[in-house]
């Protein structure tokens, strides 16, 4: 009885010491200030953070929404026969030896009153105009060899200093030894501009091109179907392996030491580093097996064998989130094991299985490093045809693209970085949107 009213007395003194800080009005300032602190540190935290996210995709926007337009200028390109098949053959290899850029040089003299003799006016006008046009001219009389002896009216590309003086990136309050577009060259594009010779327009060419040495010309297209391409290879693979590993991990795999040992390489496999996936998909797919070099089929590989741990992981909380209950009431009613799993379970899980596959892909699809190992940074100027010809992925392009001197190419770099953030963000909201579909509460 005495230690029973020796506890009773304990309490009601432990109470009464309570009630007493709560009608402390001192200490209740004091907590409220430490309150007040805390949200103040948590809100600067994020202030901070939320400042370092729009600095830096201010920046790449202000560098990067030039990249999708593109400065043209308009010339009547004379197809003279004489320079293009004097033998009047309509030989293949004869028209595809001509000399285009003369045409276009020649056109562009005539609308700008350039003296033929002065061969410094003759340079300056010269690059005015991308250096790739004879290219474009060609395809044009490759395409359709009847406008040989007729004059086109023919919308040919700026060059990257005028694109970029077009687009306001150099200043020409600048003296001119210290701009790469002369004075001389100015007053030739103020009079294209006010003719309406010269114009932007939305820069198809960046989803369009391949590979190119002159910004104006270079273009996405073959990294952003090598990307394709080794995105559908990490879809078909990691995704039934990584998934039908979880569920025989999660729900069939024996309890014991083997288990244990795969489930702890599984979750150190997710935190390597991905370019030690670079040097195995090298020593195995390239060297051992022999597969291409630079093959979207080995990236897609080798980025597979980086997304099963996420895929693994992913499915496997997924499952582990759903209910006991629910396999206790599937084998209840007379289903079998795998019945209770495939026909109760995995679909209660595919909320879960969606996102972190997903949120894998966006992971594979802006790695660079493994890429670079396996060789995915060659000049690859044909369109590859199937995962097995060579190819780029849009992280490695951007990488080269950001190593290049010229000037055009800092806004091909942010450009192609507003493609693969918004690849990624379009991901994203995938997930979201599939996640709420398909959710399910019990």
């Amino acid at each position: 009885m005495s230690a029973v009213a020796q506890d009773s007395s304990m309490s009601d003194s432990d109470a009464a010491e309570t009630v007493g800080r709560f009608d402390n009005p001192a200490l209740m300032r004091r907590r409220r200030r430490e309150e007040v602190r805390f949200q103040a540190y948590g809100l600067i935290a994020i202030a901070l953070g939320m400042s370092f996210l729009v600095i830096l995709f201010g920046t790449i926007i202000r560098d990067g929404w030039t990249a999708f337009f593109q400065t043209s200028i308009e010339l009547p390109i004379k197809f003279d026969a004489a320079e293009i098949d004097p033998d009047g053959t309509r030989n293949a290899n004869a028209l595809a030896q001509a000399n285009y850029q003369k045409l276009a040089n020649q056109a562009l003299y005539g609308q700008l009153g350039v003296d033929p003799s002065s061969r410094a006016q003759r340079q300056a006008a010269n690059a005015l105009v991308s250096r790739d046009v004879d290219s474009q001219l060609r395809a044009m009389v490759a395409s359709d060899p009847k406008i040989i002896g007729t004059t086109q009216n023919v919308w040919v590309l700026a060059s990257g200093n005028v694109d970029a003086f077009a687009k306001g990136k150099i200043d020409r309050e600048l003296p001119q030894e210290n701009r790469q577009i002369s004075d001389q060259q100015i007053s030739w594009i103020d009079k294209l501009t006010a003719s309406g010779a010269m114009e932007k327009s939305f820069n198809t060419g960046l989803f369009t091109n391949t590979a190119s040495s002159q910004p104006e010309t270079a273009g996405l297209a073959v990294a952003l179907l090598g990307s394709f391409y080794i995105m559908l290879i990490v879809v078909l693979l990691s995704v039934p392996l990584g998934v039908a590993a979880a569920i025989y991990l999660e729900e069939f795999a024996p309890r014991n030491r083997i288990t244990d040992i795969i489930e702890v390489n599984i979750n150190n496999l997710a935190a390597v580093p991905s370019i030690v996936f670079g040097l195995l998909g090298l020593a195995v797919f390239i060297n051992f097996a022999g597969l291409p070099r630079s093959a979207s089929l080995v990236g897609g590989l080798v980025l597979t064998l980086r997304t099963l741990p996420t895929v693994i992981i992913a499915t496997r909380a997924s499952i582990t989130a759903v209910p006991p209950s629910i396999r206790e009431a599937a084998l209840g009613v007379g289903a079998s094991k795998v019945q209770s799993v495939f026909h109760h379970v995995l679909p209660l899980s595919l909320p879960g299985i969606i996102t972190g596959t997903i949120i894998g892909l966006v992971q594979a699809i802006g790695e660079t490093a493994p890429l670079l190992m396996i060789g995915m940074v060659a000049f690859v100027v044909d369109v590859p045809s199937s995962p097995l010809d060579p190819a780029t992925a849009l992280p490695v392009q951007i990488y080269m693209w950001a190593t290049e001197a010229e000037r055009g190419f800092v806004e091909k770099t942010a450009g192609a970085t507003i493609v693969l953030l918004g690849i990624l963000a379009v991901m994203n909201i995938l997930a979201m949107v599939l996640r709420k579909r398909y959710e399910r509460k019990w």
